[in-house]
């Protein structure tokens, strides 16, 4: 394998990880903006208010796009890594 192959794999691999990880970390920001919003309103200011929300909205949105990361992941170690694999 020369060294363009390699880039070329690992920059797809990087792009991946970035396209898997943009839902979990939309629902973080959305819901750490909106439990922040909260406590500026209210003047409350409890650490566990904006962990156990934000942990909530990752799990639910982890659990919904589970489907769409596993699939996305096949495809690329199905279309890119397994022929290198085989190939090399």
């Amino acid at each position: 394998m020369n060294e363009t192959v390699f880039f070329d794999t690992l920059r797809q691999g990087l792009w991946i990880a970035v396209i898997i990880s943009i839902p979990i970390l939309t629902a973080a920001l959305v819901t750490g903006l909106v439990v922040g919003l909260f406590q500026a309103l209210t003047s409350i200011q409890e650490m566990t208010l904006t962990f156990v929300p934000k942990l909530a909205a990752i799990l639910v949105v982890f659990w919904m796009s589970m489907g769409f990361m596993t699939q996305t992941m096949t495809s690329f170690f199905k279309t890119t890594i397994v022929p290198l694999i085989a190939g090399g």
